[in-house]
C-alpha cells in the first residue's frame, strides 16, 4: 500500500501508545482465523489469530484473546497498565488460545476483566476453566499471579464501563453464537464484526443498523465466494458480503479480517485490490498495522499504518 494509497492511510508506522490521538486508535495484533500460521508466504499479513487493540484516548480495550494477544500483553505490561478490559467475541479456540500467555496475568496486582456476551448472560469462567486445566493445559488461569474478573451479558445489550464509556453490542450468526462490538468516540465509530455468517438473501437488517454510518467495520472475510459455497453454516463470510453490508448501512470502509489460514500474502494482495475498488478506503488487515480514526476537526480521516 503506497503512502497515498487507495485505503487513505498515511504510512507513518506509529503506535497509538506513543502518539495519542483524540480519535479512535486501532492496532491489529492477530488477523488470522482457525489456527496460527508460520509460513514465509504469509509473513507480510501475519500468522497470529484474532486480537485487536482499541484505544479511546487513554482508555484501552482488547478484543479477543487469540495468539495475537501475547505480543499485545507484552506491550501493555511495558506500559504498566494495572487493568485490562478484554471483550470476547466468543470462545472458540482461535479466539482464546493466547489468554494463558497474556503478560498482565503474570504480574500480581494486575487485573483482567473478561466480558462475554454470547452465552445468554453467563460468564466465560466455566468454559475457560475447562480449557485451561488438565488434561488440556498444564495449569489453571487461577494459578497465575494476576487477577481475572468475569462479566456476563447478553449480546445486544450496551456495556457501560466505569469511565462512563459505552460500547454497543450485537449478536452474530455463528455456531454457538458470537458478539459484535461498536465503539463511538470523539465523532468517530468503529465496529468489530467477527465471526459472522451473512444471510443468503442479503445483509442482515439488524447488523446493518448496528454498523450504520461507521467509519470502519472490521469484518470476517474468511472465505472467497467460491469457497463459501462449500461452507454454508460454518459461521463465516466473504469480503463481498462485507462490502454489501457497508453499502446498505452507509459505513465508510471495511477492514478484511479473520483471514483463512491458507491464504498467502499474494492472494491477500489481490483481494485488497478488488476490495479497495469496490469500497474505496477499505483494506486487508495486517498484523501490527496501526491506524487512527481521527477527529474531523484536527486530523485527516485515517492516519497511521
Amino acid at each position: 500500500m503506497s503512502p497515498s494509497g487507495r485505503s487513505g492511510l498515511d504510512m507513518t508506522g506509529t503506535n497509538p501508545a506513543d502518539t495519542p490521538q483524540p480519535g479512535i486508535s486501532v492496532r491489529f495484533w492477530g488477523v488470522r482465523g482457525s489456527f496460527t500460521v508460520a509460513d514465509a508466504r504469509a509473513r507480510r499479513y501475519g500468522g497470529n489469530t484474532a486480537c485487536v487493540e482499541v484505544r479511546l484516548g487513554e482508555e484501552v480495550f482488547v478484543i479477543d484473546a487469540g495468539s495475537g494477544i501475547i505480543g499485545l500483553g507484552q506491550e501493555l505490561a511495558r506500559e504498566g497498565h494495572a487493568f485490562t478490559n478484554l471483550l470476547m467475541s466468543h470462545l472458540h479456540h482461535d479466539h482464546i488460545a493466547g489468554l494463558a500467555f497474556f503478560e498482565p496475568l503474570f504480574h500480581p496486582g494486575r487485573t483482567v476483566r473478561i466480558h462475554c456476551g454470547h452465552l445468554g448472560g453467563a460468564t466465560a469462567k466455566a468454559a475457560l476453566d475447562r480449557m485451561f486445566d488438565q488434561p488440556l493445559f498444564p495449569l489453571r488461569l487461577a494459578d497465575l499471579p494476576g487477577a481475572i474478573e468475569h462479566v456476563g451479558f447478553k449480546a445486544g445489550e450496551t456495556l457501560t464501563f466505569s469511565s462512563g464509556t459505552q460500547v454497543r453490542t450485537c449478536r452474530l450468526d455463528h455456531p454457538g453464537g458470537a458478539t459484535a462490538y461498536r465503539f463511538d468516540h470523539a465523532g468517530r465509530s468503529l465496529c468489530y464484526v467477527s465471526d459472522v455468517e451473512h444471510p443468503t438473501e442479503g445483509p442482515d437488517p439488524d447488523l446493518a443498523a448496528f454498523v450504520a454510518g461507521a467509519d470502519l467495520v472490521i469484518y470476517d472475510t474468511t472465505y472467497t465466494e467460491q469457497e463459501y459455497e462449500g461452507h454454508v453454516g460454518w459461521g463465516h463470510s466473504t469480503w463481498q458480503s462485507g462490502v454489501a453490508l457497508c453499502k446498505v448501512a452507509g459505513a465508510k470502509a471495511l477492514a478484511a479480517f479473520h483471514h483463512h489460514p491458507f491464504r498467502d500474502d499474494a492472494q491477500l494482495d489481490a483481494i485488497e485490490a478488488e476490495l479497495a475498488e469496490a469500497l474505496p478506503g477499505s483494506f486487508v488487515a495486517r498484523e501490527v498495522q496501526t491506524l487512527t480514526l481521527a477527529t474531523p476537526a484536527d486530523y485527516p480521516y485515517m492516519i497511521g499504518v
